[in-house]
């Protein structure tokens, strides 16, 4: 097991000279496609329950698409399939940006996660009490305070437990990262096994990574809920 944990520490070694581990690019992509994805999906999720026929058919059409095809094949065409096109390929900055493994990633992975979580906010938006919206509207607010102030914060704490589950999937499905050459927990788990022949040791490791990551995001989330849905626990008498 030392010799797994030193090859790990070997292969861990990335560009430019600074040393970042796996656990530090799969942490990476989690938080900066979770923290995209949630930032889009609020507009998103307001625009899906729209009484406007077409946005709301029009973000239906993208969680249909995204929430029906795998993340590893959505990977794919940004990484390789959009890079194949001769406009990406002649705009400097388009050509620039699909290059990267790294810039690909994050982009399948946010449009992804968005894509459900627009879906999850959707559905907890549909499930406000009509008496919250009514009692806002006598007091005066318009659409977008209603919102604002009653709609968009019921809906997030009513959504959390959701949320938290479609977190924990993404952080599960950080490893496909590999595909695009991204260093990740798996990748590095890959490397090494190539290098020592010792399989068990070398995804033993990473499946502990993932696992203590887990419990860790489990137990970030129940603190949340404890705080964000007491008002929902049955109170003694």
């Amino acid at each position: 097991m030392i010799e797994i944990i030193q090859e790990y520490w070997r292969n861990y070694l990335y560009s430019d000279g600074y040393r970042l581990t796996g656990v530090v690019i799969t942490l990476w992509l989690l938080v900066v496609s979770i923290g995209l994805g949630f930032c889009l999906s609020i507009p998103l999720a307001v625009a899906r329950v729209s009484k406007k026929k077409w946005l709301a058919s029009l973000v239906w059409l993208y969680t249909y698409v995204f929430r029906g095809t795998p993340l590893y094949v959505q990977l794919l065409l940004c990484y390789t399939g959009l890079y194949s096109l001769e406009v990406i390929r002649n705009h400097e900055l388009t050509n620039a940006f699909f290059r990267d493994g790294m810039h690909c990633t994050l982009l399948a992975f946010t449009l992804n996660t968005c894509a459900y979580t627009t879906e999850i906010f959707a559905g907890a938006i549909k499930a406000t009490p009509y008496g919250e919206i009514e009692a806002a509207r006598a007091y005066g607010m318009s659409s977008f305070t209603l919102y604002r102030r009653v709609i968009l914060p019921s809906a997030l704490r009513r959504a959390l437990p959701y949320y938290s589950n479609e977190v924990i999937l993404m952080l599960h499905a950080t490893t496909v990262a590999f595909t695009a050459t991204v260093p990740d927990i798996l990748k590095i788990a890959r490397d090494v096994n190539s290098a020592t022949y010792q399989s068990f040791n070398a995804f033993g490791l990473a499946a502990l990574l993932y696992l203590f990551i887990s419990f860790a995001l489990v137990w970030l989330f129940r603190r949340a809920e404890r705080r964000w849905l007491a008002y929902l626990r049955p109170q003694g008498k």
